[in-house]
This record gives structure tokens, sequence and C-alpha cells, in this order.
């Protein structure tokens, strides 16, 4: 044991003083994460609405007035010209334009709609949004009440951005790439330099030097979700609906999975290369297919059993259901199922696999 803990320091210190590991392996995530937190936040923003007013009379002015107050319009009175090539720049998404009938005689006046054709696809979702707005608007002017109300109440009482979406597949993601990083890129860089072939000659034991790693990375890691966990909360305002003490069992059964895989890897691979190429080829598709970025719902039916079944998927859909539906270990039983399976798999690999004198060699 004693052994193990020094070894585990020595790892540590190691790590500590690479300077391009810390960035890539603790910050690259901070920052990544606060790139799409701006996004996120951008999307909050009131739409731009063009208004040309032809009729400049006052029931123009109270229904420029009106619309302008709603908080999902950002209203822009002007030209049509003006507007038109604002459109064309992309400074506005609609324009209004107000008829010069535009007056309460009874006759409903024919209102414009300007838009880009490259926007066809977004206009689907702003028209009802528009539609409501205005007969709200109506309304407020004619003073005439509605003849019901309709309450929208969530029934999960959270409110979900793509942030809140995004944030535990990061974290799957990052658990994934440390964990591959820190056995299999460690064991080929230990070749490299000779360092096993002088491990292989002293008292140290394999249990030892795989247990040291194994703690080592585990505690980087750790480290690195708590403050990614941090950022997330206290500074992009991230909602965790679940307990945490949940969501580390899942983050601990994925860094025992991927810390396998990872010495799977490295037994086998010789070279840097070898270990990059190997690395990419296991990542790179999960990191697409695993519902990182995306649920796996939209992809294509035939890709959707496949990607269901990937060890990523597993720790993502895990982190997400506590992290964003608030849910138990109980309630996401078929789930930490196939996480374990996926963990005693890759465990029974890394042990058939890892020969101390062959990879050594």
């Amino acid at each position: 044991m004693n052994l193990t803990l020094t070894m585990t320091k020595t790892f540590l210190r190691i790590f500590s003083r690479d300077r391009q590991a810390i960035f890539f392996s603790l910050f690259f995530p901070v920052i990544f994460m606060s790139v799409f937190g701006l996004v996120g936040n951008a999307g909050n923003e009131p739409m731009p609405v063009g208004i040309v007013n032809n009729a400049g009379n006052e029931l123009a002015a109270e229904f420029i007035a009106d619309l302008g107050s709603n908080p999902l319009f950002k209203v822009t009175e002007g030209l049509e010209d003006e507007l038109r090539a604002q459109i064309i720049s992309g400074d506005q998404q609609l324009v209004l334009v107000l008829p010069e009938n535009f007056q309460d005689n009874g006759a409903p006046a024919d209102l414009k709609l300007l838009v880009d054709a490259s926007q066809v696809r977004e206009l689907a979702m702003i028209m009802p949004v528009l539609e409501q707005a205005l007969v709200d608007v109506e309304r407020a002017l004619r003073n005439t009440d509605p003849l019901f109300s309709l309450t929208v109440e969530d029934v999960k009482a959270r409110s979900q951005s793509y942030l809140d979406f995004l944030v535990p597949g990061l974290l799957a993601f990052t658990i994934m790439q440390i964990s591959i990083a820190g056995s299999g890129y460690n064991i080929v860089e230990f070749r490299r330099k000779g360092i096993l072939k002088r491990l292989f000659v002293t008292p140290l034991e394999p249990r030892n030097f795989i247990g040291a790693l194994v703690l080592s990375r585990a505690l980087i890691c750790l480290i690195q979700v708590t403050v990614l966990l941090g950022i997330a909360v206290f500074v992009l305002g991230v909602n965790i609906a679940g307990d945490f003490t949940s969501l580390y069992v899942i983050i601990i059964l994925g860094l025992s999975l991927f810390l396998s895989l990872g010495f799977c890897l490295g037994s086998l691979a010789k070279t840097q290369q070898a270990i990059g190429a190997m690395g990419s080829l296991f990542t790179f598709p999960q990191m697409f297919l695993a519902g990182i970025f995306y649920p796996i719902d939209i992809l294509p039916d035939m890709v959707q059993p496949v990607a269901q079944l990937l060890p990523l998927s597993f720790v993502a859909n895990g982190l997400r259901e506590i992290a964003v539906n608030g849910a138990s270990l109980l309630d996401i039983v078929p789930t930490l199922t196939g996480l374990i399976v996926w963990a005693i798999i890759a465990l029974i690999l890394a042990i058939k696999m890892f020969v101390w004198k062959e990879v050594a060699s």
C-alpha cells in the first residue's frame, strides 16, 4: 500500500509539471462550456422586428407602442427600403408593413410581413408567437376581454436550456477523454521513455503500478469534474435537479470504465502514433453518436440502437437523467445496469491484456 501511495504522489507530481496537459484537461472544457453558455444566453434576447408605419395615425402609433411593450420583440420603426436592407444584412428578422388604411373602421387591414427566404425554417416557429402578440395588441386597442386564458404549468417545475442539456454530456465526454489519456497514453509514454522497463526490475508489482495510476487519474478527473460543475452551477446558472451523490456515483463508474478501456488501448499500442490513432478512433465516433451535443433520438433510425449501446451513451444518459430530470439511481436502473456491465467487461479485458512483462518490453 505504501508503494502504491508513493507512486500515486509521483504520478500527480508528473501531471502537475505538464502545463499543456493541465490546460487541455482542466481548462479547455471550462472554456468550451463557457462559450456554449454565452451562445445559449444569446438565444434569450428579444426578436428584432421592423415596423413600416404607412398609416401615420394615432391607432398605428398605439399599435407600435403595444407591440414594442412585448418583451419577446425588439421593435424598430423605419422606412420600408431601409428595413428591407436590414433584413438582407441580417439585422432584422421580420418587417411588418402597416398599410395606409390601417384604422378602426370595421374593415380589416391587410398587414404585409417581409422575411428573408433563408429564414423560412424559422418562420413556422415565429409566426404563432407573432400572431398571438398581434391578437393581444388588437384586444388591448379595442378594450375587449379574451373569452378564456390558458395557463401552462410545467409539472417538473424546471426550465431547461441547451446549456442544461449540454453540461452532463460534456462531463461524460471529459471523463472519457481524461481517463483514456491518463491510462492508455501514459502507458505508451512510460514505455517510450523506458520508465516501465526500469520499474519492471524493481520490487514494484503490477498491482502497485496500476493502482497508483488509477488513483492519480481518478483524483485529477474528480477535481476537473468538480471545477466544471462549480462553474456551470455558480457562474453559468445551470440547474442541477438531482442530488450530487447520485451524480458522483455515475462519474466514478464512468471513470472506472474508461480507465480500464484506456489500459486496453495502451496494452495494444506500441507507439504514440498508434495510441493517438486508436484513441481518436475510439472517442470521436462516440462524441457525435452518444448524445453529447444533441439527443440520440434525432439520429437516423438505423443508427440509434448502436448509439444507445455505446459506453459513453450510458454515462451521458445517466448524468443527464440525474442533472436535468432529477432522477435517482433507482429511476435509471437500465442505464446503471448497462454502465456496470460495460465497466465489468472493460475491467476483465484490461486485466487479460495488461501483461507487465510484455507492456514493459
